[in-house]
């Protein structure tokens, strides 16, 4: 269950590396969080994946240190 947030961006958008920059705002899931969906909203302090795309989300880890896939790009 992903939320449906009025600011954020398209779901696949997440899915595309060169869309992810650090300082940019998204929502992630977690590992943990994957069989109920819950997400966590962050500010992305580097990218994990190395290729260009992922089916399931561009691995970050947040500011706060926290780290997942990229599920929705926040548009502020």
């Amino acid at each position: 269950m992903i939320q449906n947030l009025p600011q954020s961006a398209s779901i696949g958008e997440g899915k595309q590396r060169s869309n992810i920059k650090p300082g940019l705002c998204v929502d992630i899931i977690q590992k943990q969080d994957q069989r109920s969906g819950k997400t966590t909203r962050g500010e992305v302090r580097e990218i994990l994946t190395n290729s260009s795309m992922h089916p399931h989300g561009i691995k970050v880890r947040l500011v706060s240190g926290q780290v997942g896939r990229v599920c929705s790009i926040i548009k502020e």
